[in-house]
């Protein structure tokens, strides 16, 4: 897309000045720039250089008009609010008049630009900045759809907010943007599901989310991909937390695809806490990069970074852990995992714990480990009657339980099973 077009594109979204200035300028960052360092991955090579062609949808007037993968993941009836994004465009939108009433904002972007413009323009590429990378530069230009959640102070709420990514068309530009804003002392649950429908759809999914946390705010955000093995996934994920504020992150990778993720927490407040809980499985000859960070810069804030993946058949994952605690950030704690296991000779894993400390009254540690199957398990099993594709099964749900158990939304949790047997040949 050239200039010219995305200012007619812009203009018939009717987008504010501003917005379609950013654009520009992101248009104009995303030749310039080079693609971003993905540890031990040729980038180059994957299909990352299409962003796909915007394709219009009509709204949606009710989940009746809504394909089965997608009234499959809606908990019936909706409590919280739900979003649904079909390619380029949000279809349907649905927020509880009760959280309406208390302030609540649940929308597509291109509407909160408009009818919310001081909030958007405030944190709109704040925590993801275009000029990071040309992936960047070029989902700052070319982003669509989306969503935007803003919490007022001290509104609590308990129903999670649920969004639909879903994808049928290839060489359609599917770049959902996420913005979450949460008020001091505000809770929030969000959980996004993004999906394919069809084997061999083949685009970029370049997406973000940004997540900005208030002073004492406890936000959690559940997001599971399970794109097809023809699309390329690019995901950054980053959050803000101010002081005694909390994020959870918890994410099931459960792509066909070749597939890279960033998800990253800056601990910018005293007190501040983060929590991301990773869980990835590879099939056929996928590759992915799975990298967590957290950064602290306040006093007394809390990181904890756990990531388990099983690559099977040819797949190849690697896992970067890092923490880094800046100067004057005293008396942290940054702790991460990193594990991989593999179920062929010809799957591979890599794991990369770093620590990253510049302070000296400061609490840090990390582990990892990359391994095959225990053979003496499978054996075991086997001897008890149990065939060896089960007995593999075990072994690996046994090796992912620790962090499906301790995921406390228990539609995510049930969500990843079900994909965990699916990705396993189970259903």
């Amino acid at each position: 897309m050239n200039v010219d077009d995305l200012r007619a594109w812009s203009s018939a979204k009717d987008e504010p000045r501003w917005l379609l200035e950013r654009r520009i300028r992101a248009l104009e960052l995303a030749g310039t720039l080079e693609l971003p360092k993905v540890e031990k991955i040729k980038l180059e090579k994957w299909d990352i250089y299409e962003s796909g062609d915007y394709k219009a949808e009509n709204a949606w007037s009710g989940l009746e008009d809504a394909p089965e993968v997608v009234r499959g993941l809606v908990a019936s009836p909706v409590k919280g609010g739900l979003i649904v994004q079909f390619n380029s465009d949000v279809v349907y939108t649905k927020l509880s008049e009760s959280l309406a009433a208390q302030g609540v904002i649940l929308t597509d972007l291109h509407t909160a630009a408009k009818e919310h413009e001081a909030l958007v323009q405030r944190y709109l590429f704040q925590a993801v900045k275009p000029e990071e990378h040309s992936l960047s530069a070029a989902h700052s230009a070319l982003w669509s759809g989306g969503v935007f959640l803003y919490v007022p102070d001290g509104v609590e709420v308990e129903a999670p907010i649920q969004a639909i990514f879903l994808n049928d068309t290839s060489g359609v530009r599917f770049a959902p943007h996420i913005l979450i804003v949460a008020g001091s002392n505000s809770k929030i649950i969000f959980v996004d599901n993004c999906v394919s429908s069809g084997d061999d759809v083949k685009v970029l999914h370049n997406g973000v989310v940004e997540v900005f946390a208030g002073a004492g705010s406890k936000v959690q955000v559940a997001s599971v991909h399970q794109l097809a093995a023809a699309t390329t996934d690019f995901t950054q994920r980053r959050a803000v937390v101010l002081a005694d504020g909390g994020v959870e992150w918890i994410i099931g990778e459960m792509n066909n695809g070749n597939t890279a993720s960033d998800t990253k927490t800056l601990l910018q407040g005293n007190g501040a806490v983060s929590d991301t809980k990773v869980i990835a499985i590879g099939t056929g000859n996928q590759k992915s990069s799975y990298t967590t960070q957290a950064r602290h810069f306040g006093r007394s804030s809390v990181s904890q970074m756990i990531t388990r993946a099983v690559m099977l058949e040819e797949a190849t994952a690697i896992i970067n852990g890092i923490t880094k605690i800046e100067k004057g950030a005293t008396h942290c704690d940054g702790q991460q995992t990193e594990r991989v296991l593999m179920l062929s000779p010809k799957a591979r894993g890599d794991a990369n714990p770093i620590l990253l400390i510049d302070e000296d009254d400061v609490t840090a540690g990390h582990a990892a480990s990359v391994g095959q199957v225990n053979a003496e398990q499978i054996y075991y099993l086997m001897s008890r009657g149990i065939s060896r594709r089960e007995a593999e099964y075990l072994v690996i749900f046994g090796f992912l339980a620790p962090v499906i158990s301790e995921i406390p939304l228990e539609g995510v949790r049930g969500r990843l099973q079900d994909l965990v047997e699916s990705k396993l040949g189970r259903s």
